[in-house]
């Protein structure tokens, strides 16, 4: 499967009957926020089974008593309890009287609940593929019944799924977002919006397969039952105990294919989220496959993924229409055998004309419960395979499950000990001690591959030592929230990331209360005002996605007014004047000496003019703290600093 599929994190994917009945458990937890529309929908859901029922009976006094003799009709049939009022009405009647009676009945239910069983049940036109299947279950309802009675149950059922799919939904993306960075990089983003998007809508069909949909089936199958038992089980007992025979029969034809239904979801879901990857990776890396010259491959890449996708999607709906067919064979099976008993009591005159149209009636009613239930574990296999993905990123550890508190920072950065190493066993850093203080300017300095990112990621808690602390003021920030960490320390990255919107929008991304004079003073420390004037709408003027319509030494600029407009008492800064020419990085370099006076400014850097400012510069090499100092006393070191330097001056 892994040479299939793009799982990384989520790799062990079978699902056994226990994992199953764990899943259903803890998706039934989420009706308990809604227990007053769930309530509604069960009270009409089990309102509608009683006038379904009498359709039968209302036919059979129809054939009896209109169409056909009345002094044909078998007195050792009784009617049903509940048929007794309306027979007391038509008793004596002319065949006429009665015909319009019945009618009339019949137009108050087809007013309240529809007629001859009608459901309710209205969807979007969707494909065959998971995403758009699972995106309409969301939005869909069902009532067994039609009418008045079905519309309002329909559109409760719509209201209740929609609750509970987005209660699951944003409980996932706030998890997803919460991710630590080592496992951001390893979680494909198409893989987390199949998952937000699509895999998260099948809780809501879980939670009603697991309650009222078995419930109403077996209820609606029970007074069948019963119905037919009390009228005909002294006249006609063999056609009740067929009629007894199908009901198990479906399940257990079913039953024995849901360990497949589940490993077959699953692949096709997982199937889904690779092709959405190969979306999503092609179209945010576009301009480099371009100028690559790998349109043809990457084509020839996702038209393999969305083949396999739609592959797997068919060996689900194979199976499915299988056990559709079983289940319509096994109650045509009983149908047949019903109706040659039926007309065999009639032939004999046990049994007459409306005996026939009542038993039939209750036969259809049952076939589609058979089939309803037959059907019910296999689709439940497939919400459980859904489901179980969106579940295994809710349980994954994040930065959401970190609550403690941290007073905040106004003297000094502490690492002690401090030691990391990545998933995959690089050691980053090793054994390293610092101390920076606030009111100065410190230059993070080494080769590529030392560490010094890796360093700078402890400060705002993206990255947790394997060993040692990180301490703000003496308290160790271990235990903090990284949302309140990070009310104190601002990361400006490498990557310049702008987001489409306007640059107002874009500075104000981390403080959208900042007054109009903090952006100003960012702009001019960071030498984006003339940028900014120079542009026809201003602050206003609109960007791409990636702040593409800007050169980089541009998006550079906003980057580092953006950090800046936070104010927070850390400022770290990744190779910001990477894109600068001299003048421009001289001009930063100096604005940024006199912000660290009343912060502290962690610079990464490469350029030799941007470290030497720097009140304390930290060498790092293979993971290791080399040397500390100013520029003027590493150099009178002669140590692997002043190598560095003295390479970059050859």
């Amino acid at each position: 499967m892994a040479e299939v599929f793009d799982d990384r994190l989520d790799a062990q994917t079978e699902i056994s009957s226990w994992a199953a009945a764990r899943i259903m458990g803890r998706s039934l937890g989420l009706l308990t926020a809604h227990m007053t529309l769930f309530a509604a929908k069960c009270g009409l859901a089990l309102i509608s089974i009683l006038p379904i029922a009498t359709l039968p009976w209302l036919t059979k006094i129809v054939m009896d008593r209109v169409v056909g003799d009345p002094s044909m009709i078998n007195d050792a049939v009784p009617y049903p309890p509940f048929m007794q009022p309306l027979l007391d009405l038509i008793e004596g009647r002319d065949p006429l009287s009665i015909m319009m009676i019945v009618l009339t009945v019949f137009l108050v239910m087809l007013i309240f609940v529809g007629l001859r069983t009608a459901e309710t049940e209205l969807v979007v036109p969707e494909g065959r593929d998971e995403a758009t299947k699972s995106e309409n279950a969301l939005s869909a309802g069902y009532s067994r019944a039609g009418g008045l009675l079905g519309l309002v149950e329909y559109l409760i059922n719509v209201r209740l799924n929609q609750r509970i799919g987005n209660d699951l939904r944003t409980r996932l993306f706030e998890r997803l977002v919460r991710l630590d960075i080592p496992t951001l990089d390893d979680q494909r983003v198409g893989d987390s919006i199949y998952r937000v998007m699509y895999d998260a809508t099948q809780v809501p069909a879980i939670c009603l397969q697991l309650t009222l949909s078995p419930a109403v089936a077996l209820l609606s199958a029970g007074l069948s039952l019963y119905l037919m038992n009390y009228s005909y089980g002294d006249v006609a007992p063999e056609v009740v105990w067929v009629a007894i025979g199908v009901i198990p029969l479906g399940f257990a034809i079913t039953f024995p294919f849901s360990a497949l239904a589940r490993r077959l979801n699953q692949s096709s879901r997982a199937a889904g989220a690779a092709t959405t990857n190969a979306i999503e990776e092609n179209i945010d890396n576009i301009g480099a496959v371009q100028r690559l010259g790998g349109e043809s491959r990457e084509l020839e890449r996702f038209t393999d993924r969305s083949e396999e996708s739609f592959r797997r999607s068919r060996y689900v709906e194979l199976v499915n229409a299988t056990l559709i067919a079983a289940g319509i064979g096994v109650t045509t099976l009983g149908g047949v055998i019903g109706f040659v008993l039926i007309t065999d009591q009639i032939i004999g005159e046990t049994l007459s004309a409306g005996d026939f149209t009542a038993l039939i009636g209750v036969f259809l009613q049952l076939a589609f419960v058979t089939v309803e239930i037959g059907l019910y574990w296999i689709r439940l296999q497939g919400n459980v395979a859904a489901v179980r993905r969106v579940l295994f990123m809710v349980d994954y550890a994040s930065e959401a499950d970190v609550t403690g508190t941290i007073d905040g920072i106004r003297e000094r950065v502490d690492l002690e000990g401090v030691s990391y190493s990545y998933p995959d066993g690089r050691q980053a850093l090793v054994d390293v001690d610092l101390s920076f203080a606030v009111g100065e300017m410190v230059a993070i300095v080494g080769p590529t591959g030392a560490g010094k990112t890796t360093l700078a990621y402890l400060l705002p808690g993206y990255l947790r030592p394997a060993i040692g602390s990180v301490r703000f003021d003496g308290a160790d920030i271990a235990s903090a929230d990284p949302r309140e960490l990070r009310e104190f320390v601002t990361y400006v990255f490498q990557e310049h990331v702008l987001l489409s919107g306007t640059i107002e929008e874009n500075l104000r991304l981390g403080r959208p209360d900042a007054p109009r004079e903090a952006i100003e003073e960012a702009l001019a420390i960071a030498g984006a005002t003339a940028l900014v004037e120079s542009l026809p709408e201003g602050l206003q003027t609109l960007i791409s996605g990636h702040g593409d319509t800007l050169s980089v030494g541009q998006q550079q600029r906003l980057s580092i007014a953006r950090g800046l407009v936070r104010e927070t008492p850390i400022l770290v800064l990744d190779e910001p004047t990477a894109a600068f020419d001299p003048v421009s990085e001289r001009e930063l370099v100096g604005a940024l000496s006199e912000v660290a006076k009343e912060r502290l400014v962690i610079v990464i850097a490469h350029r030799l003019s941007t470290i030497r400012a720097a009140d304390q510069i930290v060498f790092l090499e293979d993971g290791r703290v080399v040397e500390t100092g100013t520029h003027d006393d590493l150099m009178a070191a002669a140590g692997r600093y002043r190598e560095f330097v003295e390479m970059q001056l050859a």
